[in-house]
C-alpha cells in the first residue's frame, strides 16, 4: 500500500470509532428487569414512560437513531435540530444506520445552513425550548450534544435578533477568532447557551451526552455549554469583542443585553439535576487511528489531541517535525542542523501554547527512533485562518498547502540531505467530512507537490493568498490530493498525520 492509502486508512479508523451508533452504545444501556433504569457510563436513572430527548449538532442524527433504539417504548418524545439537508445526504450515501426509523418518536428540524444559525434552525430551538420549559421533577431529558450544535441553538436573549446576532458571529469569525472565543459570545446572547437549556428543564433530571469537538473537552464550551454551568461572564464575551475591535461596532439590543448580563459566573450547585458526560473525543478518535498505524508497521507517537493557533505557524510547526524526523532517516539526527530545527520547534510550540504538551519529551521520544522502520506522527485540534482573499477553501485544505510549500522550501534549501532520503505524505482532514463550505473533508500532500503544481502552471503561494486551497486542490491532478469522505455523521474536530518512511 502507498502511503497515501495508509493515511486513508487511518482517518477512515479514527472517525470510525466516533461514530455515533458505537459510541452511544458504549455510554447508554436500558435495564429492564424489576424496575427499568437507564445505564450511563456507570450512573442508574430509573425511567417509567417519561424520558424525553433533544439533541443538536452535526453527529445528532445518528446519535438520536442509536438512542432510539436502545430506549424502545419508554421514549416519550423528542425533538433534534441538525444540519440542513443531512437526511438527505446520509440517504444518498446509504448510511441507513444513521437516520431515524419510520414512525419516529423524534421529530426532526434541519436548519443552520453553511454551519450559520437561520430561521429554520431557530424553530428547531423554540421547539426545544417549549418541550424543556413543560417538564416536572418525574421526568428525564436526554440530551444529545456535537459540534456544530452551537448554530443549531440559536436562542437570542431579546431584542437581540437573529440576523444581528449571526452578523456579530460572522465578522468575529472572519477576523480569526477561535471556537472557543465564538461561543463565549454566542452564550452570553443566548437564552439556551451557557447552562440555560439545564435553567429551564429544571426540576427534571438531565443526562447530557456529549461528543466534543473542543480541544480540552471543555463542558461549558462544547456547542456553548447549554447544560453545564457557564465559567465566563459577560466581562470575558467584552473582552473578546474589544481584541477583534468590535466592541464599538455592536447593534444596540446587543449593547442593550450586554448591560443588563450578569457579570458572575453562575454557581456549579444550581445545576445538581444535571449530569454532563463525554462520549467521543479526538482524543478517543487518536487512540484507535495510532492501534492501526501500529497494525501496519509503524512506530507511532501522538504529539498532541490539542494543536490550536494560526494555520501558518501549525503548517510551520509541521514542517519543521518533518525535517526532524527526516534528518534521523539520514542519520544526521544529531548535529549543527537538527539542534537548528530542535531550537526552532521549542520556539513555536511556546509561541503556539499547545494546551498539555510537552515538547522535550516528544523530541526525546523521536531521539529513540531506528532509520529504518516507518514512523507515523498523529495529531488533532482546530486550526484559525484569517481570512484575506475570497477564494473557496477550508482550514485543513489551507494546512495542507502550506505544509507542501513548507517542504518544497525546505528541500531547495537541504538538496544536498535529507528529505530525498525518505518518502512522506501529510494528510489533514476534518471528521465530520466537511472541511469549510467545500464538498472535501481535507487534502494530502508530499514535498513533490508545489514542483508537480507549477508543471501544470498551478501557482501555490497565489492560491495561497486568496485563501483558495479548495480551487487548488480541485485542479491539480484531478483532485486527487483531495480527501473526500463525504458528511460522516460525527465531529470530533480534526485529525493530522505525518507518514514517513526510507526510500530504499
Amino acid at each position: 500500500m502507498s502511503l497515501r492509502e495508509h493515511a486513508l486508512t487511518l482517518f477512515r479508523s479514527a472517525v470510525g470509532t466516533v461514530r455515533p451508533a458505537p459510541m452511544l452504545k458504549r455510554a447508554l444501556k436500558l435495564q429492564k428487569d424489576g424496575c427499568p433504569q437507564l445505564l450511563v457510563k456507570g450512573r442508574a436513572f430509573p425511567v417509567k414512560r417519561n424520558l424525553y430527548l433533544v439533541g443538536f449538532g452535526k453527529a445528532v442524527l445518528g446519535m438520536a437513531a442509536a438512542a432510539e433504539e436502545i430506549l424502545g417504548d419508554h421514549l416519550a418524545r423528542g425533538i433534534i435540530s441538525v444540519p440542513l439537508g443531512i437526511q438527505e445526504s446520509l440517504q444518498q450515501a446509504g448510511m441507513w444506520e444513521m437516520l431515524l426509523k419510520p414512525h419516529s418518536k423524534i421529530q426532526v428540524i434541519e436548519g443552520a445552513k453553511n454551519n450559520l444559525p437561520d430561521e429554520e434552525a431557530l424553530k428547531g430551538a423554540v421547539a426545544i425550548q417549549e418541550l424543556a420549559e413543560g417538564l416536572t421533577a418525574d421526568d428525564l431529558l436526554l440530551v444529545l450534544i456535537s459540534g456544530g450544535g452551537s448554530a443549531l441553538l440559536p436562542a437570542p436573549i431579546p431584542p437581540i435578533l437573529l440576523k444581528e446576532k449571526e452578523k456579530l458571529t460572522k465578522m468575529l469569525a472572519s477576523r480569526g477568532a477561535a471556537i472557543q472565543e465564538l461561543n463565549i459570545v454566542r452564550k452570553t446572547l443566548s437564552l439556551l447557551k451557557g447552562g440555560g437549556l439545564a435553567r429551564l428543564s429544571y426540576p427534571a433530571q438531565v443526562v447530557s451526552l456529549i461528543l466534543s469537538d473542543v480541544i480540552g473537552d471543555p463542558l461549558d464550551i462544547i456547542a456553548s455549554g447549554p447544560t453545564a454551568a457557564s465559567s465566563h461572564t459577560v466581562q470575558d464575551c467584552l473582552q473578546i469583542l474589544t481584541k477583534y475591535n468590535l466592541l464599538h461596532n455592536l447593534p444596540k439590543s446587543v449593547e442593550t443585553v450586554l448591560s443588563s448580563s450578569p457579570t458572575k459566573p453562575t454557581a456549579p450547585e444550581d445545576f445538581s439535576h444535571v449530569c454532563n458526560i463525554i462520549i467521543g473525543s479526538n482524543r478517543l478518535a487518536l487512540d484507535e487511528a495510532k492501534r492501526q498505524a501500529e497494525g501496519l508497521g509503524y512506530t507511532t507517537l501522538v504529539l498532541s489531541a490539542a494543536v490550536c493557533g494560526d494555520v501558518g505557524r501549525v503548517a510551520t510547526l509541521y514542517c519543521q517535525l518533518i525535517r526532524m524526523l527526516c534528518l534521523g532517516f539520514a542519520g544526521l539526527g544529531e548535529g549543527p542542523q537538527s539542534d537548528e530545527v530542535r531550537r526552532d520547534l521549542l520556539q513555536l510550540v511556546a509561541e503556539l501554547q499547545i494546551p498539555g504538551l510537552n515538547l522535550a519529551e516528544f523530541l526525546q521520544a523521536l531521539r529513540g527512533l531506528g532509520s529504518k522502520t516507518p514512523v507515523c506522527i498523529l495529531a488533532g485540534g482546530e486550526t484559525t485562518v484569517q481570512l484575506q482573499g475570497t477564494g473557496k477553501g477550508g482550514r485543513n485544505q489551507e494546512l495542507v498547502l502550506r505544509v507542501g510549500l513548507g517542504l518544497h522550501r525546505a528541500q531547495a534549501v537541504e538538496a544536498s540531505s535529507s528529505p530525498g532520503r525518505c518518502e512522506i505524505i501529510f494528510l489533514s482532514g476534518g471528521t465530520d467530512g466537511q472541511d469549510g463550505p467545500t464538498e472535501a473533508a481535507g487534502a494530502f500532500c508530499s514535498p513533490e507537490l508545489v514542483t508537480e503544481a507549477l508543471q501544470e502552471g498551478l501557482d501555490v503561494e497565489a492560491f495561497l493568498s486568496n485563501n483558495n486551497s479548495y480551487t487548488f486542490f480541485t485542479q491539480f491532478q484531478g483532485g486527487h490530493y483531495l480527501l473526500v469522505t463525504g458528511l460522516t455523521g460525527t465531529n470530533v474536530m480534526d485529525i493530522q498525520a505525518i507518514l514517513i518512511r526510507a526510500t530504499e
